[in-house]
C-alpha cells in the first residue's frame, strides 16, 4: 500500500547501488512508502530505467536517481550537494553498492583485490563521511548491506569475504563512535538471492585469470559455482530485503544486525559454534575438495 506525505514532510534517504537487485528494490519500495529517495546509479541508462519504473508505479515524485560512482570523490561531493539542495538533514543512508571478484586467492590479481576493497569498504566509508553532517542533523540511521559472507567465508569468493568482514568491522566501530550523536548503525546480512552481481563478476574475474594455472582449481570452482547457483535459485526475492530496510528505518531501537533469510542466520550460528577443524571438514566434504 502506498503511503503519501506532503513534500515538505517526507523523510529522506540515500540508497547506493540502485541499478539492479537489492538497491533498486529498496529505492522503489521506500519511494512508494512516502520517502524522498536519492538513488545512486552509475549509468544514464540505469537512471532513466529506474525513473521510468517509478513513474509506472506512480511514485516518481519520491525518487531522485543520481549518477554516482562511489569510488569517485567528485561524484560523492556532487551527491552531497544534490541532497543539500533538497534538505538539510538525512534520515537514512543505505550503503548497498558493491561488487565481487571471485577467484582462488593464489591466482587473484592484486589489482582486483584492491578494486574489491575500494568499492566494498573504502568507498562505503567515503559516502558515510560525506553525508554524516546531514545524518547527525536528523539524527538518522546508517544501514550497511553486508552479507552472510561477512560472517562466514567460503573458497573462491575470498576477496568478497575479506571486504564484507571489513565492512562488518567498520560498522561495529561506527556504531560506538556515532552513538553520542544519535546516529544509529545497523548491518543487514542477506544470504543468496537471484541478483546479477555474481554472474557479472564471475565472468569478469574468470576471464582475467584464465590460462594462469586455473586448471588445478577447476573442480573446486565448478563445485562452488554449482552450490551458489542452487542457493540463488532457491534464494529470497530482493523485495524481502527492501521490506526489512523499511522496517529497520522505522524502528527507534533497531538491533545491530539482521540476517535473512533464516538459512543465513543458521549458517552464521553454525560457523560461530563449530570448531574450525569441524567446519573445514564439512566445507571440504560438501565441495569434494
Amino acid at each position: 500500500m502506498k503511503t503519501t506525505r506532503p513534500p515538505g514532510s517526507r523523510k529522506t534517504v540515500v540508497v547506493t547501488g540502485c541499478s539492479s537487485g537489492f538497491g533498486r528494490a529498496t529505492a522503489l519500495h521506500l519511494a512508494q512508502q512516502g520517502w524522498q529517495v536519492f538513488a545512486t546509479v552509475r549509468q544514464e541508462s540505469d537512471q532513466a530505467s529506474l525513473l521510468a519504473e517509478a513513474t509506472v508505479h506512480d511514485h516518481a515524485a519520491g525518487l531522485i536517481p543520481v549518477i554516482c560512482d562511489i569510488t569517485n570523490g567528485r561524484h560523492i561531493d556532487q551527491l552531497k550537494h544534490t541532497v543539500l539542495a533538497a534538505t538539510h538533514q538525512l534520515n537514512g543512508l543505505v550503503n548497498n553498492a558493491g561488487t565481487a571478484f571471485p577467484a582462488p586467492l593464489e591466482l587473484l590479481p592484486l589489482e582486483d583485490l584492491r578494486a574489491q576493497l575500494e568499492i566494498n569498504v573504502i568507498a562505503q566509508l567515503a559516502v558515510v563521511q560525506a553525508l554524516l553532517p546531514l545524518l547527525k542533523a536528523a539524527p538518522g540511521m546508517i544501514i550497511n548491506i553486508s552479507s552472510e559472507s561477512g560472517r562466514v567465508a567460503f573458497p573462491i569468493t575470498g576477496s568478497y569475504h575479506m571486504s564484507k568482514f571489513a565492512l562488518e568491522a567498520m560498522s561495529d566501530v561506527l556504531r560506538i563512535e556515532l552513538a553520542p550523536f544519535g546516529v544509529r548503525v545497523v548491518v543487514l546480512e542477506p544470504g543468496s538471492s537471484p541478483t546479477a552481481i555474481w554472474d557479472i563478476s564471475r565472468r569478469r574475474a574468470m576471464a582475467a585469470i584464465s590460462g594462469s594455472g586455473i586448471s588445478a582449481y577447476a573442480p573446486l570452482i565448478a563445485a562452488v559455482e554449482g552450490a551458489a547457483a542452487r542457493r540463488a535459485a532457491g534464494g529470497f526475492p530482493p523485495q524481502r530485503l527492501a521490506d526489512l530496510v523499511l522496517k529497520v528505518l522505522n524502528d527507534p531501537r533497531p538491533r545491530a544486525r539482521y540476517a535473512l533469510p533464516a538459512q543465513a542466520a543458521w549458517t552464521i550460528a553454525l560457523r560461530q559454534w563449530l570448531p574450525d577443524a569441524w567446519w573445514d571438514w564439512i566445507v571440504r566434504r560438501l565441495l569434494k575438495w
